[in-house]
This record gives C-alpha cells, structure tokens and sequence, in this order.
C-alpha cells in the first residue's frame, strides 16, 4: 500500500500538464505545515451545463449558487487548526497545516480536486510548469457534504487508503466497511435519522405519509431505510417519488399534483435546501399551503428557504444533528474585512454577494451569476457586524461542529501516533507510525481507535467508523419580526433504551395550522370495540373498522383481531371489556317465579281443600261410591305434585337437583296409579254383576293399595339406578353465547331422565286405555269419562311439553316444567274431582243413594 501511495505521489505531478483550468492560487485555502489536512467543501453548487467544442480551451465552470454555509464550514476547519496549534498539550512537537478546496458539489471536481489535495499539484493555468506552486500532499481529507460525492472520492482513492472523514455524509451505505474501508465521519449515519424519524412519524400517529426525496445515493438509501423500518410501526406511504436534480417545471409540477391530491397532509422530505426551492415555488403557485413538512437532518436547520416560503414551512419538524458553541468561532469569522477578502477569491465573492459590490480586481465575477459587472466598487467601510448573513451565524453550529470535530479527531490520532512507544505499537514487530512521512493507512488505524472529548462531549465511534448519535428535535417557528426561530422540541439519542431514546417537549410545538398536531391517515381509527379490516388492494393502514361479534371485545384502538371473552364473562354494551356474566335462574323475586309459585300453592290448597271436603262427606254416597280410599290417596299425591313445582324454583343445587326430578317421578306416578286403580276397579265392578262372576276378590281395597305401591317401585328403582350411576347435578352452562351463565340442573343421565318419563307415559297411556274402554259402562258410579278426559289433557300436556323443553333455554326451559306439572296437576284435579265437588257442595239433593242408583 506504501508503494502505492508512493507511485501516485511519484507519476502524478506527469499528469498536471493536462490539466487546464485557468486558476490561480486564490482559489483555495492553503498553510504549510508538518502535516497539512486536505479539506474539500462545497463552496459552490448546480453547475452551468456548458458545451466543449474540443478546439478551443475550456471555459471556467459556471455554477448558479453560492453557499455562505460552506464558507463558515472552510474557515471553521482553518479555525480548529489554528486552535490546536496553539495548544501545549495536544501535538507539542507538530505543526498542523491546511489545503482547502471547493469541491461545486460535483462529482468529475471533486474527484479531480481530491487527487490535487493527496498530491500537493495545483490546477495548472497555462504557462505554468510544475513546479511553480508545488504544496505539502495531504495524507488525509475533511470531507465530502454530500454522500455521492463521497462514495465518488473513495472509490477513487480508497486504493490508496486515504482517509476521508466527512462532516455531512449520512448514507448508510457507507457503513460499509468492505466497500469504503478508509471512510469515517462525524456525522451520524442515516440509519440512527431514520429511526428517529420513523418515531417521530409513530408518536404522532401518522400512519399516511408521503415520501420525496432528490435523485441523489442520499435520498435514495435514505427512502429505502424509512420504507423498511416504516413497517415495524404500520406506517404507510401514501407516494414514493424521487425528483430529479436538476428540477424542470413539469417535473415539479408532477411532484404537487402528486401531494395536492393525496390525502395525506405529512410529507417528508429527503434532500438539501437547494433543491426543495423549485417544490416549494410550485406548491405557491397551486395554493399548496396545508402541508406539514418533515425536514431530513440536511435541510432541518437551513435558513436559506424561510425568506421565500415562511408561509409554507412554519412549523415545519426536523432532527438536526447535534449542536454547540465553539468558542471565539464568531469573532474569527467576523475579521474578515476588504483587505482580507481580497486574498481569496473565495472571501471575496463571499464580500460581493453579501454587499452587492465589486471588489478592485477581483476574478470572481465569473464564477457565480451574472450582473456582477454593475455594481459598485466596495468603498472599504462594509463590516460584517452591519449585517446578517449565514456565515457569522454561529447560533446553529452543527455541521461547522461536525467540522471542528472531524479536525480533532485527526489531531488526536496523530498525537496517539507521536506518544507511541516504539516496540508497543499497533504494527508488527511492535512498530509505531511514522511521523516523519506519514503513511495514509497507519493515519487511518490510529483514527479509528481514537476516542476524545471536545467541548464538552465525547466523541466515540463503533466498529463502523460511525459516532454514537444524537439529534435534536427542531421546530420552525416565526419569530415576532418574522425571522425564523429554530426552536429545539425534543431530542433522539440512540445511546438510550429503546422507549426512552425518543423525548417531545409537544406543548412547545408551533404547527403549522392550528394548535393541535395535524391528522394524517388513509382511514381513521378503530375504536375499542372493533376491529381493522384491511381494503382489498390498498395498503394495511387503509382499512374499514368492523365492530367485534358476539361474545368478542377488543380494548386497543386499531385491534387488528377481537378477543373472546372467557366463559365465565361477556362484552359490556361498548364491547371493550369483559364483564363477569349474572346467574341466570328461575327466582322467587322475579315475576315468573312469583306466578309459578303462587299457582303451585294455589294447586296445593285447592287439593287439600277437596280432601278436606271428602272426609267431612265422605259418608255420603257420592263419596263411598267412588273408591273413597284411593281418592283420598290420589288427593294427597296431586297435594305432592303441586308442591313438587316449588323445587324447580330457586337457585339450583346438587341436593336440591337431586330431590327435584326423583320426587318429580315418584309423585306423578303415585297419581297414575291410584288413577290406573280406580279405572280396573271400575271396569272390573261391572264384569263382577255377571252370574258367577268372582272377579272383585282380586281388586280389594288392599289389592288396590298393592297395586299402588307396586307401580311405584318401579318408578322408585328406576330413581335409585339414576341417582346411583349418574345423579343430576348443579351446573353452570356457559355454552351458549350469552351475558349471563344458567345455573341448571343437569339431568346427568340422558336415560335415566326419558325412562322416568316414559314410564310415567306407559301408566298414563295403560290408564287412558282402560279408562276408554269404561268410558260407555252406564252407571253413576263410572268414573271413567272424566279419567278419559283428564288423560286426554294429560297428554296433551306432555307432548306439547317435550318439543317445547328441547327447544327452551335457562330459565324457560325450568319454566315449561313447571307448567307442565302443574298443567297435568290440575286437568286431573278439575276432570276428576271437579265434578264430585259440585254435587256435594252444590246439588245436596243428588248425593243420595237413590239418585245414584237411577
């Protein structure tokens, strides 16, 4: 590499007669020392395209702007040289020294003027040989502004190893160390600006954004990353477009229409100030003025748009990179004066722009603009401390610290190099670098293990060559003379955990309408209780907002999916959170469970009451003659139904479950079979007339009661196997989609609970066949039209039951059986007994023996 670096030292001063440029020496900043720093600035930009005819010398390269920035930038470089000379304890033994260049922000001039620095040749005017002005080569350049013109300048001389330590590059691209090895910069990468940005973007909720950056490395990477990292927060780009450098008016009239009709009102904008002006002038000329505009880190802090568009850009939001104040800066920039300006073309077209005068032979009338010639000659009492302009400001130091630092960072490597003790250093054998002819790539080695602190802050770098970084959040905001403040709202630091890196000061935040922060959406939020359904064919922050289903919340704006609630909650009426589910059951206070109750214990009374009524007649004829002992029974039985309905009210529990549907069972069939006994005992008492007849011996009184208990032993086992396999219990049933949980009974066996009720059908079904079959027996004492009858309604009662309890839930369900009982209950007390009431009670004078034996 040494050898290399030595060659081109060696065959490039064979290569200066080519070069024909007509310059001078004014046109750089140069001091001889033991070490000369290269700097290259753009002092100049947007060249005048101009056409070769290869006959003629070239002309001089015109260019349309002058930057004053940049200016400041080359004389903070030679400022911090000059400072570090000063000093005892930093290179003692070492004098620095400088060669200054201006780059016009072009990639052929920079990289041509580059190579002028690293070798010490001047830009040959004709007739000169080479060596008139032969300068001390750079083993080192401060530089580039821009990130192409950078990657352009180490393609170049990256073979070579030369550093190159830019002030304003932030490509992330150029992190990269396999492909730009000799490259660092003070600069944070745009990888950390993008990151911030994105956050900036997220806090503020602006998930509709648009995206526009200048045709440069720059812009382009700078884009590709925010697309990327945009995703992680839902963050999408209403337009992606890229403008080019040199702005047409269709151009930038394609650019507005695009932002005028989007409905996004947040655009960010990656490019430098220069640039942004076509835009901005053609955003005024549509009435453009309802954007919220998002600075990149290289126009965050410019001043340079303000003048002409202060309507557009107030409150305007950027990170800048980090600023400081660099004492005695503003008064060295302020010595320039005429005398000093005319001994550089550089100060002194500087001088003509800011007082609009002309300086006695001064060469830069050429350079910049046209109309130069008219105006007056400058009469020596112009001082800057008369006006403002960009190059005295030093209240917004950031890229002129970025200088000042990048200079300290070579000053400090080079004192690592010069305090290196032979036989411990970095090189083989234990070798230090050499300071009598400094190596580009040994400069470089130290440069990167090299960490100091400057006013204040210490400067660290990663493996990358890339500081740690920092920026502040600025707000444009218009000052009550109309100036442009630059007021710091917040701050990123990379260096900080992850939710803590990004601070808004939000209160201090001037918009630009209105007080609030502006919305800017593709489709509004969803609101807890539904959730985002993405629109066929747009992106995912365009979406309509469905409200959650039954039995789902959702307690975050923009759920992406509802929750289900747990079985035992349900959605509040919102349908953001889960609320625990009431207990649903048949209760005595509700006005369901009051009617059910009162029809229970009137059923009851009235059964008693009619018992009452028999034994106070039962000797009456009425009474005797139809089978007194199993009314009496069968009185008492249907008492049991009617109270066995008040234990399907209440909240249920096992034992309660378990006493229900046994006693349930039980009691109906006690009833049946009296009936069933009465029904065989009248059909049987006409068949005992018949001569010779000895039927009756066998349906006795105790035959009767037998016959009772027999048939309801069988109930009762059927009750005993279901209650010892499989007995009903308490549940809760939550299956059904619901606000509340039934607190049921669960029949346990499915079998066990159909076989009590069919077998409950066959005594009923055996009775009503018997009791039709008497139906037609002529005597008064046949009971068995009104056992028809009252099995007809039985029937008809517990098969409409049946479809009706399937179908019903909860409560109701508890209900229907109720009715249902209670329904039979009565068809049996009113068929069968009803008419016997009415007799004794109403018509005495037929309950006697000689009225019923007509």
């Amino acid at each position: 590499m040494a050898r290399l670096y030595a060659a081109l030292l060696t065959f490039w001063p064979l290569l200066c007669i080519c070069v024909q440029s007509q310059s001078n020496g004014k046109d750089n900043f140069y001091q001889g020392g033991d070490v000369v720093l290269g700097g290259i600035f753009p002092l100049h930009s947007s060249t005048i395209p101009l056409v070769s005819s290869f006959t003629t010398k070239p002309k001089l390269i015109k260019y349309k702007f002058f930057t004053p920035r940049a200016l400041r930038w080359m004389q903070t470089m030679i400022f911090a040289v000059r400072e570090i000379n000063q000093r005892q304890d930093l290179l003692p033994n070492l004098s620095l020294g400088y060669h200054i260049r201006d780059s016009g922000d072009d990639i052929p001039v920079s990289v041509k003027r580059s190579l002028l620095l690293v070798n010490g040749q001047p830009e040959r005017g004709s007739g000169q040989s080479c060596e008139d002005t032969q300068k001390q080569p750079s083993p080192v350049i401060v530089g580039e502004a821009s990130s192409g013109v950078s990657m352009a300048v180490l393609r170049t001389l990256g073979s070579f190893k030369i550093p190159l330590v830019s002030y304003f590059a932030s490509c992330s691209c150029l992190s990269n160390k396999r492909e730009f090895p000799a490259f660092m910069r003070t600069m944070p990468s745009d990888l950390f600006q993008i990151k911030a940005l994105v956050k900036l973007v997220h806090y503020f909720q602006w998930t509709w954004v648009g995206v526009i950056g200048v045709d440069t490395d720059y812009a382009r990477f700078a884009i590709q990353l925010f697309l990327k990292e945009s995703e992680r927060f839902n963050i999408c780009p209403a337009y992606v477009r890229i403008y080019p450098v040199a702005l047409t008016q269709d151009a930038a009239e394609e650019i507005v229409n695009i932002l005028k009709t989007s409905s996004a009102t947040v655009v960010i904008n990656f490019s430098v100030d220069s640039y942004l002006h076509g835009i901005l002038k053609e955003c005024r000329r549509q009435n453009l003025t309802h954007l919220q505009w998002i600075a990149s880190e290289a126009w965050a802090t410019s001043k340079v748009l303000w003048e002409d568009f202060d309507d557009l850009l107030k409150g305007t939001l950027g990170f800048a990179i980090r600023r400081a104040d660099i004492p005695h800066l503003g008064s060295y920039l302020r010595r320039v004066n005429v005398s000093v300006a005319q001994m550089s073309n550089f100060l002194s077209e500087f001088w003509e722009e800011t007082f609009h005068c002309r300086l006695n032979g001064s060469l830069n009338t050429h350079v910049h603009g046209e109309g130069v010639q008219n105006w007056p000659p400058c009469n020596g009492s112009e001082s800057l401390d008369d006006v403002y302009t960009l190059y005295s400001d030093v209240s917004q130091l950031r890229v002129s610290y970025n200088v000042y630092k990048a200079v300290y960072l070579i000053a400090h490597a080079l004192h690592d190099m010069s305090t290196c003790v032979p036989g411990k250093g970095p090189f083989q054998n234990g070798t230090c670098g050499s300071l009598y002819q400094i190596l580009p790539w040994q400069l470089l080695h130290y440069m990167k293990q090299t960490n100091f602190t400057t006013l204040g802050e210490e400067v660290r770098f990663d493996d990358n060559g890339d500081p740690i970084a920092s920026y502040d959040l600025m707000n444009w905001q218009k000052g009550s003379d109309g100036s442009l403040q630059l007021v710091r709202v917040g701050f990123y630091d990379a260096s900080l955990e992850d939710n803590k890196d990004l601070l808004i000061d939000e209160p201090a935040i001037m918009w630009h309408r209105g007080e609030k922060a502006p919305e800017s959406l593709c489709s509004q939020s969803c609101l807890p209780g539904s959730r985002k359904a993405r629109q066929k064919g747009k992106p995912v922050c365009c979406f309509d907002c469905i409200p959650c289903a039954e039995g789902e919340i959702s307690n975050q704006t923009d759920s992406i999916d509802c929750l289900t609630c747990s079985k035992e909650t349900w959605p509040n009426q919102a349908q953001d959170q889960c609320l625990p589910k009431t207990l649903e059951f048949l209760s005595f206070q509700e006005p369901l469970g009051i009617i059910l109750w009162a029809f229970s214990a009137f059923g009851a009374c009235a059964a008693l009451a009619v018992l009452g009524v028999f034994i106070m007649y039962r000797k009456t004829p009425v009474i005797r003659g139809n089978n007194m002992e199993l009314s009496f029974l069968l009185l008492l039985f249907l008492c049991t139904c009617f109270l066995i309905g008040l234990t399907f009210i209440g909240k249920p529990t096992d034992w309660l479950c378990q006493i229900r549907y046994p006693a349930f069972g039980i009691s109906f069939t006690l009833c049946i079979s009296c009936i069933l006994a009465k029904t065989v005992v009248v059909l049987m008492a006409f068949r005992a007339t018949l001569p010779g007849s000895n039927v009756m011996k066998w349906f006795g009184p105790a035959k009767q009661r037998s016959s009772v208990i027999l048939c309801t032993s069988v109930q009762a086992l059927i009750c005993i196997i279901w209650l010892t396999t499989k007995p009903p219990v308490a549940a809760y049933n939550t299956k059904f989609m619901s606000a509340t949980i039934i607190v049921e009974c669960a029949v346990g066996s499915e079998i066990g609970f159909w076989c009590v009720l069919g077998y409950i059908g066959f005594l009923s079904s055996l009775c009503f066949l018997l009791a039709f079959l008497a139906r037609k027996l002529p005597d008064n004492f046949n009971e068995a039209k009104f056992i028809t009858f009252s099995m007809l309604i039985f029937f008809a009662v517990w098969i409409t039951f049946i479809p009706v309890y399937v179908s019903s839930r909860g409560k109701y369900m508890v209900a229907v059986h109720v009715f249902a009982i209670l329904a039979s209950a009565f068809s049996l007390l009113l068929c069968i007994f009803a008419p016997k009431c009415y007799i004794v009670l109403l018509k005495p004078e037929r309950n006697d023996k000689k009225c019923m034996m007509k």
